[in-house]
């Protein structure tokens, strides 16, 4: 029996197959009513359970009926423009094209000869982002699986540049409202239980500077070594902007490598009018870029930055059988020299088409176009006495909660913002995100797609305060 390994199967059969998987693709995206259909864990499970692996359909057309039933019919759409609860955007056509050649060709971006021009064009995509950050002419990068893996090479990284055998006095200082990944690579990395300072934000979710300062001088009198401070362009909850000339000036002033974790905020890269949000990333010893959020691109699609393309040698590791020392010498671009991988997909492919398409200033709109909405909802949220609305949005996020009227216990009104985000889940109808302030559950809309309309937060919004109205009234029956 013949292997059905891509090299094998002729041409005709491979745009056969792949032109049936696009067309059922195509087909359930236009038929999405709904971002979601509701079908909880127990209803889909024993659908896949009940699948033998081991018993091939050994016909495509088959494992796409099947694939209807157990992943298309039930997936969550992100391009339904009532999707608006995580950092998923819905994706360009031209980086859906570029997935498709670059899972074909299958290259691995870890050496030159098992990729050539992925390599190079890998490298142009790079210098193209740092010269939109302004880095330098020094500046270099990789590109990675996503913002915690680029967080986490970051502060390795700095953690290298420390220059201190001693662990337990290394510190890196983030604000509050900073990602979780800066405290999951801090204890990847080796460091203390005590080793992430969190330095408080202000009303509007950025970094105090006079407290940074504080905490740096707190550093210092205890013999402390902040090897980083992580500032955030783009907090994952607010979409907030930390101060980031001042923070790199007291970085300057205390000799503290300076990381700016702009993971969602990479978008202002290419905004037409925003970019100046972004002013001080310049200063930056490293950078996280999300590419797969802000700019369109289908996961994954990322990247870390730095300043001083010799500090990526912390993490270079040569084996004889894939790129041995000898390849430095004889200028060989291997990849592998820079990333904490070694296979890797050409996910720089996607971003090369969409550029190559759409242009900059086309990416930058789209992103421009939700930032905007941002702005709109957060008046229509402040104009309704129905909600609270914690923070006027820097980007794209609106963190809010439903206050019904007469009610004023603040776990009441708790347990009736999540009963309203389950319930909407559970119908299918919208899908948000949820959050905590100080202590209290808030609801989240995350505006990444560029069809999303006004109107089609009113309606989100009508819809939780439906089902908040409902649960309590359910309430007041259950105590009655």
């Amino acid at each position: 029996m013949r292997s059905h390994l891509l090299n094998d199967l002729t041409a005709e059969q491979y745009c056969r197959s792949v032109k049936e998987g696009v067309e059922r693709v195509a087909a359930r995206i236009a038929a999405t009513d709904r971002p979601f259909t509701g079908i909880t864990v127990d209803e889909l499970a024993p659908r896949i359970d009940r699948i033998d692996l081991d018993r091939p359909l050994g016909d495509t057309t088959a494992a796409l009926d099947e694939l209807e039933e157990v992943y298309l019919r039930d997936a969550v759409y992100f391009h339904h423009p009532r999707y608006v609860a995580h950092l998923n955007c819905p994706v360009v056509i031209p980086a859906v094209l570029g997935e498709a050649v670059l899972s074909a060709v299958n290259s691995s971006l870890d050496t030159w000869d098992q990729s050539a021009g992925g390599t190079l064009i890998e490298r142009k995509l790079i210098d193209w982002t740092t010269a939109r950050t302004g880095l330098g002419p020094a500046a270099d990068g990789v590109f990675t699986s996503g913002g915690t893996q680029s967080n986490l090479q970051a502060l390795l990284l700095a953690r290298e540049e420390a220059k201190t055998d001693d662990l337990a006095r290394l510190r890196i200082l983030t604000s509050e409202a900073s990602h979780f990944s800066v405290r999951k690579a801090a204890k990847l990395l080796g460091l203390g239980p005590d080793a992430v300072i969190s330095v408080p934000v202000d009303p509007d979710k950025r970094m105090r500077t006079v407290c940074l300062a504080r905490e740096l001088e707190r550093c210092r009198r205890d013999a402390l070594v902040p090897m980083a401070v992580v500032a955030t362009a783009g907090t994952t909850d607010f979409g907030s902007i930390d101060p980031l000339p001042e923070i790199a000036e007291l970085c300057a002033q205390h000799g503290v490598w300076l990381h700016v974790d702009a993971a969602y905020g990479c978008g202002l890269l290419v905004s037409p009018t925003r970019r100046h949000l972004l002013d001080g990333i310049e200063h930056a010893d490293s950078v996280t870029v999300d590419y797969h959020k802000s700019f369109f691109q289908p996961v994954s699609s990322s990247a870390v930055l730095v300043r001083d393309a010799s500090t990526l040698r912390h993490a270079t590791y040569h084996a004889d059988y894939l790129n041995p020392r000898r390849a430095v010498l004889e200028r060989i671009p291997n990849q592998v020299d820079k990333s904490l991988q070694t296979t890797r997909r050409f996910d720089a492919l996607k971003l090369w088409m969409t550029l190559r398409v759409m242009g900059a200033d086309g990416i930058g709109r789209l992103f421009d176009e939700v930032c905007d909405l941002a702005a709109e909802g957060f008046r229509m949220l402040a104009a309704d006495p129905r909600f609270e609305v914690v923070v006027e949005p820097a980007l794209s996020t609106l963190v809010f909660r439903c206050i019904p009227a007469g009610v004023t216990d603040p776990a009441e009104i708790d347990r009736a913002n999540l009963h309203a985000r389950k319930a909407l889940f559970a119908s299918g109808d919208a899908v948000i995100a949820g959050t905590t302030v100080d202590d209290r559950h808030y609801l989240k809309f995350t505006l990444l797609n560029p069809e999303t309309t006004l109107d089609d937060l009113a309606v989100v919004l009508d819809l939780i305060a439906d089902h908040v109205e409902q649960y309590l009234g359910e309430s007041l029956d259950r105590a009655s």
